[in-house]
């Protein structure tokens, strides 16, 4: 089976190929231009020369003169031959290049390889009075040009633009073998025992190592605790099954445990699901984890070049103020950071269990997406986009803070992700307007807009442009869950190749209780 490893791999080098494939060939193609140019002009200019020389020393029957113009013009490798024919005598003087480069004279009018040009020699002179006579035409010149030298170069760089590509590409297979293994490597493993644990006879718990330190890690241990959990409904399950068989008058007794227990193995079957999924998150908590790092390294700079001021007893009161204003605003960054990307690992387990089981409350719009629009400045600063918001004051909602602030988060680097190339200048917009009881909110950019192909995929999951990129194709799925399932809502997407897109989300400003979800969660396992 080819693999996503393998088909990544693939992809680079044809890619790769292909590029240098184009310019290989418009080089070559240059070279060839160029080449046709010089040998068109040399040939121009020896003919030039020849009828310019030849045709006094022709007229003068000055065979040694003839001979040593000849043999001048004879030195550029490209001439085969040059054979001057007088209009009496036929073959007046002439030379040859051998095959080992050597001139000699030619003796008789034998065939001569190359693409022969001819041209005639007319002599003028002037009268006695001093007026132009007509010209006459005192012989011929035949001049064989070979394209020896041209095939050879364009053959020789033909050569090393082949051996070139092949280079790269062998360079670039190692380099993506190495690299790609840091992270397909884990997943095989994770993928192993995701088929053992389908495949299963026993029950024992056969935990993958989880010393890893980063994301994956994190995915591992969770995988470990799915696992766990798993096992534990199967021994409930055996333990009903066992109780039901020892007695028969605790037949309903032992049928109510093993109802409930198929309950909560669907809680569970619905958690291992969630191993079709969690391979995003590594992707999905990068920029909350990074922001909250990035603050957590200035603020670390601030307090050690305060420290030193304090060492050195040259502390100012204008370095206390820029430390605690500093120190400020990276709390407050870390602090966002680390909620968002902890709420982001619990909103892939309310998409798997279709549960609500945030925390609500009351709080005013505008100041909210402000706050969540700066909690993103480390990531839009590497960047040349303007992000504007557009919200009325006072609008308030009785709603999820924290599933809002993901949407928001989640539309505005997908506008930066996939809206604009890297380094480009463009705008996003933030706009809010109240209609009653609902709020309508467009998040709009100026860019190079969305496919109509894409149109209706876009919230579908796994769908991306971005594909071996880093592009999981979840943040637009996770955006339209939330808004259907947990604010009661709606999203929907407009885009013009080339005029950007717009993405339309309408909610209640008060958020409804799905009360089924309640009792749903309140039914799940501790």
């Amino acid at each position: 089976m080819f693999g996503i490893q393998g088909r990544l791999t693939l992809l680079f080098v044809v890619i790769v190929t292909l590029v240098l494939g184009i310019s290989g060939t418009y080089a070559q193609y240059s070279l060839g231009h160029e080449l046709e140019i010089s040998s068109q002009r040399l040939r121009q200019g020896v003919l030039t020369r020849l009828q310019t020389s030849l045709p006094s020393a022709l007229w003068d029957l000055d065979k040694a003169k003839v001979d040593n113009i000849v043999a001048a013009e004879m030195m550029p490798p490209e001439l085969v031959s040059i054979r001057v024919y007088d209009t009496s005598v036929g073959l007046f003087s002439g030379k040859l290049r051998n095959e080992n480069g050597s001139v000699t004279s030619i003796e008789n009018d034998a065939a001569v390889g190359g693409s022969a040009v001819v041209a005639d020699l007319a002599y003028r002179d002037s009268g006695a009075a001093g007026a132009a006579l007509k010209p006459v035409i005192v012989g011929r010149v035949v001049v064989n040009f070979s394209r020896a030298q041209i095939d050879a170069t364009l053959a020789a760089e033909v050569r090393r633009k082949v051996i070139e590509v092949l280079l790269l590409d062998l360079i670039l297979v190692a380099a993506l073998a190495l690299s790609l293994r840091i992270v397909f490597d884990p997943l095989k493993r994770l993928r192993d025992g995701l088929f053992d644990l389908a495949t299963r006879g026993s029950d024992e718990v056969e935990e993958l190592p989880d010393n890893r330190q980063d994301e994956l890690g994190e995915v591992i241990r969770g995988f470990n605790a799915i696992q766990r959990k798993i096992k534990s409904n199967i021994q409930r399950i055996r333990e009903a099954e066992d109780e039901a068989r020892q007695s028969a008058a605790a037949t309903a007794k032992a049928m109510d445990d093993l109802r409930r227990t198929q309950e909560s193995l669907l809680q569970a079957e619905r958690l291992a699901s969630l191993g079709g999924l969690v391979a995003g998150v590594a992707h999905e908590i990068n920029t909350p984890v990074g922001i909250a790092l990035t603050s957590a390294s200035v603020l670390l700079e601030a307090t050690e070049k305060v420290q030193a001021s304090v060492e050195g007893g040259n502390i100012k009161k204008s370095d206390i103020t820029r430390y605690l204003e500093t120190a400020s605003e990276s709390t407050r960054l870390i602090m966002n950071n680390a909620y968002r990307a902890a709420h982001l690992i619990h909103s892939f387990k309310q998409i798997a269990v279709d549960q609500v089981s945030e925390a609500r409350r009351r709080f005013e719009l505008r100041d909210y997406i402000n706050e969540v629009v700066s909690s993103l400045q480390p990531k839009l600063k590497k960047t040349q986009i303007e992000v504007s918001i557009v919200c009325p004051p006072d609008i308030m909602l009785d709603s999820y803070p924290g599933a809002l602030a993901q949407v928001i988060t989640n539309l505005t680097l997908n506008c930066v992700e996939h809206a604009f190339e890297p380094d480009a200048e463009g705008r996003i917009v933030i706009g809010v307007t109240q209609q009653g009881d609902w709020i309508e909110m467009k998040v709009t950019d100026n860019g190079k807009g969305i496919a109509p192909d894409m149109l209706d995929k876009v919230f579908d999951p796994f769908v991306t442009t971005r594909r071996g990129q880093g592009g999981t194709g979840l943040g637009l799925n996770i955006v339209f869950n939330l808004m259907a399932k947990q604010f009661g809502g709606s999203v929907t997407v407009c885009s013009v190749l080339g005029q950007g897109a717009s993405f339309v989300l309408r909610m209640p400003c008060v958020t409804p209780v799905d009360e089924t979800a309640l009792h749903a969660d309140s039914r799940l396992p501790a």
